[in-house]
């Protein structure tokens, strides 16, 4: 039957004003009526969602989707890639790519090869065309999977009570790892301990954060148009988000000169606040940051800035994968010269 579909959609795509049951009529006409009913639910499915991959999707064991051109897709679970049953040939993917970037609002094409969004269930996509995707198009999605997971699945009790007393000090958090090793999940569980009193104020580049708190404002960046106009910038929402009355803020992922502007709002104040940055250890997250804050300020010396970033962050939480598994391995403070301190750790 899946055959018969996809012939019938390969029609259906190239005529698309066409009745599919009078198309599928002609195509098969010994079909039973249950047998022509499954055929155009399979149809209807890939025409008004996102086609093949939609059964992807609905898998709860599917983490990420990735296409590397015309082809099997690929997907990870529970740590692994393998490729799926599932393939998908140039003119599926060329419609399939329509189908994830028009209600995102976004065009791509030679002009815009690469383009980033969020999709209505949350998940993160992401699609590269010729010519930077030589063997294109190339497009990635990471599920959101909403996952309540408690501090003790991350660490064992002394470390969530290193933790705990932290946040009831108001302690300045940066969570730091490699990409998929859970830092999102991590940041949900440390804001779930946040006394319920306070007000959160969450910045994300692509809204991904669940925040399990009675007292949550939310805000997402948005793009430029397809003409080129009405960006907002994650640095401009910081900048708003201090004027918003937050008693902490949240910054989903710190990845460019708005670190600079959080580093800034943790020494006017606003302490307490909690964030992401990509970083291989605890040391390197508080180098990134300071080179990251370089980039959003006007010729300040290094030194500077190494010297406010370290009054600014009080302590880092670095978490890493070992396949299907994400482990706080580091709690460090940083001391007032810039360098960390181990507060606890896996031996």
């Amino acid at each position: 039957m899946s055959s018969l579909a996809d012939r019938l959609q390969h029609h259906l795509l190239d005529h698309p004003d066409a009745d599919p049951a009078r198309v599928l009529a002609e195509l098969a006409p010994l079909l039973s009526r249950s047998e022509r009913s499954d055929v155009l639910r399979q149809v209807t499915a890939r025409r008004e969602g996102l086609g093949a991959i939609d059964v992807l999707r609905a898998d709860p064991t599917v983490s990420e989707i990735m296409i590397n051109g015309p082809g099997p897709v690929w997907v990870e679970r529970h740590g692994a890639l393998a490729p799926s049953d599932i393939r998908l040939d140039a003119v599926e993917l060329d419609h399939l790519v329509e189908r994830l970037v028009i209600p995102i609002g976004r065009r791509v094409d030679q002009r815009t090869p690469c383009v980033d969004g969020r999709l209505a269930d949350g998940s993160r996509v992401h699609v590269a065309v010729p010519p930077v995707a030589l063997d294109g198009p190339y497009v990635t999605i990471r599920r959101f999977v909403l996952l309540d997971v408690e501090l003790g699945a991350f660490l064992p009790p002394d470390g969530v009570a290193v933790l705990d007393d932290a946040i009831r000090r108001h302690a300045s958090i940066v969570v730091s790892g490699s990409t998929g090793s859970g830092k999102t999940t991590l940041l949900n569980a440390i804001a779930g301990r946040v006394d319920p009193g306070e007000r959160l104020i969450s910045v994300e580049d692509a809204a991904e954060l669940r925040l399990v708190h009675p007292h949550v404002v939310r805000l997402e960046t948005r793009p430029s148009s397809a003409e080129g106009t009405g960006e907002v910038p994650m640095r401009e929402l910081v900048r708003n988000a201090l004027r918003m009355r937050p008693d902490r803020l949240v910054l989903g992922e710190v990845r460019g000169g708005e670190a600079y502007d959080l580093m800034q709002a943790l020494n006017t104040g606003h302490r307490g606040s909690l964030s992401t940055v990509h970083a291989n250890s605890s040391s390197d997250a508080l180098r990134r940051l300071e080179l990251l804050a370089l980039q959003g300020s006007d010729a300040i010396p290094l030194q500077v800035v190494r010297h406010q970033m370290a009054a600014a962050i009080d302590l880092i939480a670095h978490v890493e994968r070992h396949g299907s598994a994400r482990r706080v391995v580091e709690l460090a403070a940083v001391q007032a010269d810039g360098s960390t301190e181990r507060q606890w750790g896996v031996r």
